[in-house]
């Protein structure tokens, strides 16, 4: 009876910390050190939230750069069904969506390199992507001057404000975060 007691006392005890009190301690250091992350990475402009630092957005306008293709079930960028689409190299699937997102690509960009870039025709293991890198933007970009009456470096020079490089170079490379790239041509138009 009395190692029995143990054991209860000992499962109370660690439910106690592991269920109750190191989840609020972490949370409580996560908000006290980091409360932009703890919170979501969200965008702001004035009072309205316009989305996450860490989640796509499904553009598809001509004067808006467009991210990687999501597989997300229901809809494009759906945080609430992450994945991707599983297909094997070898599945033909696969073969026919990467083929028509070349042809639609290549349909929207006439004035763009032939070659597209693969990160815009394949779709990432969670369907969220929300960077690009700076190739890939640039593929894009006489599309979108000509969509916004801009000029082809003026955007070029938004992409180059807009592109994150990692601390150390070998740890990663340089990427440009599409919503606020969109964001940001969203406020030159408003100026």
């Amino acid at each position: 009876m009395k190692l029995l007691r143990s054991a209860f006392l000992l499962l109370l005890m660690m439910t106690l910390i592991t269920g109750g009190l190191y989840p609020l301690a972490a949370t409580a250091l996560g908000q006290w050190l980091f409360p932009d992350q703890a919170n979501g990475s969200l965008i702001r402009q004035g009072d309205s939230v316009r989305g996450s630092r860490l989640i796509g957005q499904n553009f598809t306008a001509p004067g808006y750069f467009h991210g990687r293709p999501s597989a997300t079930a229901d809809a494009p960028y759906n945080p609430m069904a992450s994945g991707g689409s599983n297909l094997a190299a070898s599945n033909p699937a696969l073969d026919n969506a990467v083929a028509a997102r070349i042809g639609q690509l290549r349909a929207e960009n006439p004035q763009a390199d032939a070659a597209v870039p693969l990160e815009l025709i394949t779709a990432s293991a969670s369907g969220l992507d929300n960077n690009l890198t700076p190739q890939a933007a640039g593929w894009q970009v006489p599309r979108v001057a000509q969509a916004r009456g801009l000029s082809a470096d003026a955007v070029r020079q938004l992409i180059v404000e807009h592109t994150t490089r990692p601390l150390v170079s070998v740890t990663g490379q340089p990427v440009v975060n599409i919503v606020e790239l969109n964001l940001a041509l969203d406020a030159l138009k408003d100026n």
